[in-house]
């Protein structure tokens, strides 16, 4: 049986990816638990969606965020770090490389990096004419959108799409991407070496990420 691996969740806007993670977990029985949910401000839309939602929210002190931030996850003990829509740059303390995951909504490396989110990636992906999109999980390091790619999800890019419809497409993406990597995280199936990404067979048992996760 696997342990349900322990998730602290930030978020910068409305919470949708939030929501989906939970419900993967409550509907599609993931193996994880949201302990709980960090957002950057209180007025976010995604603050009371989570609540809502049974979710713990929490907010850091705008007067020294940062250390506020990083006294919130490690009281939360957590096994994994999902940013989900998370715009500000994380700022990784040692002991959480390996454990941050942040999923984007492009084939990064393409259209990524500061201002890279929302209908700015769905822009930049229409604009420069490119046939497919997707999204990306992947590590997070010291850059935006940067990191060890854990998987990728690609979707068409239709010739009469527009930000809106391109955007909905790719969430549908997001909506699997995100559990599946949680999902073998949970499963100790999840090796980074020297930078790379191994995804292990199911035979190598299951394990908690901190121990499988290597650099």
């Amino acid at each position: 049986m696997t342990t349900p691996i322990r998730i602290v969740a930030l978020i910068s806007g409305g919470g949708r990816t939030v929501l989906n993670l939970q419900q993967a977990i409550e509907v599609d029985g993931l193996p994880a638990k949201i302990i709980t949910v960090i957002a950057t401000r209180e007025t976010l839309p995604g603050v009371q969606r989570a609540r809502d939602a049974g979710l713990s929210v929490q907010v850091p002190d705008t007067d020294d965020y940062d250390a506020s931030l990083e006294r919130l996850v490690e009281g939360a003990a957590p096994d994994v770090i999902c940013l989900c829509g998370y715009l500000r740059l994380l700022r990784l303390r040692p002991e959480w490389r390996g454990r941050v995951l942040n999923i984007h909504p492009a084939l990064l490396p393409r259209h990524g990096g500061q201002g890279m989110f929302g209908q700015h990636v769905h822009h930049a992906v229409l604009d420069a004419g490119d046939r497919f999109s997707g999204c990306t999980v992947h590590f997070v390091d010291e850059q935006y959108d940067h990191g060890p790619v854990l998987l990728q999800r690609a979707c068409p890019v239709h010739e009469d799409d527009t930000v809106d419809t391109l955007a909905a497409r790719v969430f549908q993406e997001e909506c699997q991407a995100l559990p599946r990597a949680v999902s073998l995280l949970a499963e100790g199936r999840v090796r980074l070496d020297a930078g790379r990404v191994e995804i292990l067979p199911t035979s190598a048992g299951a394990m908690m990420p901190h121990q499988r996760v290597q650099e």
